[in-house]
């Protein structure tokens, strides 16, 4: 007796509806060395999205504490510290310094007679003005080739006022125990000019 043939599986390697297997779709098979190049080419992207950023940042850190640790090292040669004076400082001495404000440094010195602060710091016309008109007075105060720091003084921070100018200065005296403040201005930049503060308390 002759068994009769059974049909192919759809599932069967054999029959004709069966998918390829070269893989799905009946697309060809991917070649172990495009597979490799394509792994690589994708390695490649993401260093190159992870490490240049990265890199750019650690460049950016070295060149802002490079900046800072020249700034230190040629303000402490002066004795200068450099940056802003804490808000309890700008308080008791009366020195307000205009926002925005740059080559920031201060210095300070105390005993049993007077106290001292010394200031400096770049700002514009309108910082210069507002900084006039919080210690109480006003630009027109200021007088040409009057440097009213004296030579002590100017000995403790290394300033020496001998660049071009003008040079400008002030003294404004308030009464005891309000500290007395010695101003001096150069104005070779004429929208920037550079400020030199020195006040001074009797507790």
């Amino acid at each position: 007796m002759t068994v009769p043939r059974q049909p192919s599986s759809p599932e069967s390697p054999d029959s004709p509806s069966s998918p390829d297997p070269a893989g799905e779709g009946g697309g060809p098979r991917e070649g172990r060395r495009h597979m490799i190049r394509r792994r690589w080419l994708t390695a490649t992207i993401i260093v190159l999205l992870i490490g240049v950023p990265a890199g750019y940042l650690v460049i950016s850190a070295n060149q802002s504490r490079n900046s800072g640790r020249d700034k230190e090292a040629k303000y402490s040669a002066t004795g200068l510290t450099a940056g802003w004076p804490s808000k309890v400082q700008r308080r008791l001495y009366d020195v307000p310094i205009a926002p925005y404000s740059r080559e920031v440094a201060y210095y300070e010195t105390n005993n049993w007679r007077t106290s001292r602060l010394y200031a400096q710091f770049l700002t514009s016309n309108k910082g210069l003005d507002t900084f006039l008109k919080q210690i109480g007075t006003n630009t027109t105060e200021l007088k040409r080739n009057d440097i009213t720091i004296s030579k002590r003084d100017r000995k403790v921070v290394g300033w020496e006022f001998t660049d071009p100018g003008p040079w400008l200065g002030l003294t404004h005296k308030k009464k005891d125990p309000a500290p007395t403040l010695d101003v001096v201005v150069n104005r070779v930049n004429r929208d920037h000019p550079m400020v030199y503060v020195v006040s001074t308390t009797t507790p």
